[in-house]
């Protein structure tokens, strides 16, 4: 079963710091990518992060504020000069394919690969914006300054376990039979025994999850899209100290992504999208864990496994 992997790229909220640059979250499973947000320098931090761009298959950006969007342009344009043919989808607010259209260039008629728009008007409820065989990424409204909108990403769930014990005692041998019982499908025997799929086969296990929650105050779209999930992103653009700030800009404080984390019953949290202000995150830390206990500061580079078990205790970042 192909392992799902988070790497945060950027973390920073509006200015890029020394040690945080804008927003983007890559998610990689089975050798594809995809791409959350893409702030300015991403295409630098797809590099950086030793990805490469050849396997991006969709982008998914919350709102049109530039630290989430300016990196775009210049990806695509890159991705034209390596002669990519290779579709590729883009799910974001409407407007972006006459965004484009007005510069240099960048027209969506101009690439020698196909882009697929997937756009999302100001009101809706809820969406499913990309599928395979294998996941299914959902869309829902969050509560910026500007219509913004989170996503969450959901595999299917795998078959239930077999057990393989009574499965050989009611005469399962080859392999296919295994296959159709995993499927709930029952099997005949040459005998003309029917061997049905109940009993031996346990209830489907849920695939793995995350949400990814930026920019916005705390709302019922970001509570809806985290629910349950393996790892939510959140955005705590500042501690609560600030929390009018927070208010005003449409943002959240620490504390209060580690109350959406908890009232969605999230396993673990991922702090995101910090002002410049703090140059330690330690606070915006401590914070959201006297709400939350598994929550922790988003590393850039790093790879999460999405179904990585709970720690006891987190560690503080340095």
């Amino acid at each position: 079963m192909p392992v799902a992997e988070l790497i945060p790229l950027g973390t920073a909220s509006a200015i890029p710091t020394r040690e945080r640059h804008l927003s983007a979250f890559a998610l990689r499973r089975d050798g594809r990518l995809l791409l959350f947000d893409c702030g300015e320098g991403t295409q630098y931090r797809l590099r950086d992060a030793g990805l490469s761009r050849a396997k991006l298959d969709a982008i998914f950006l919350t709102h049109f504020h530039g630290d989430h969007l300016y990196g775009l342009f210049g990806l695509l344009s890159t991705l034209a000069l390596l002669e990519r043919t290779a579709p590729l989808t883009i799910v974001s607010p409407t407007g972006l394919c006459e965004m484009l259209r007005a510069l240099p260039g960048l027209a969506p008629d101009a690439h020698p690969f196909e882009l697929r728009f997937v756009e999302l008007n100001e009101g809706f409820g809820h969406a499913v914006v990309y599928e395979t065989d294998a996941y299914t990424v959902e869309a829902r409204p969050l509560d910026h300054r500007v219509f913004a909108a989170g996503y969450r990403y959901q595999e299917k769930a795998r078959p239930g376990k077999i057990d393989g014990e009574g499965a050989r005692a009611a005469g399962i041998r080859e392999g296919w039979q295994y296959e159709t019982l995993r499927r709930g499908e029952p099997v005949t025997l040459a005998d003309g025994r029917v061997v049905r799929p109940e009993g031996l086969v346990g209830p489907a296990r849920p695939g793995a999850s995350f949400a990814y929650v930026l920019d916005t105050r705390p709302c019922r779209g970001g509570e809806k899209l985290a629910a349950g999930v393996d790892l939510l992103v959140h955005e705590a653009t500042f501690t609560e100290a600030h929390r009018d700030r927070a208010y005003e800009t449409g943002h959240s404080t620490a504390q209060q992504a580690a109350t959406v984390a908890r009232k969605a019953a999230a396993k673990r949290l991922l702090l995101t999208h910090f002002s410049s202000r703090y140059g330690e995150l330690a606070p915006l830390v401590e914070e959201a864990r006297g709400v939350f206990p598994h929550a922790e500061a988003a590393a850039e580079l790093r790879a999460y496994t999405l179904t990585e078990a709970v720690s006891a205790a987190p560690s503080m970042p340095a």
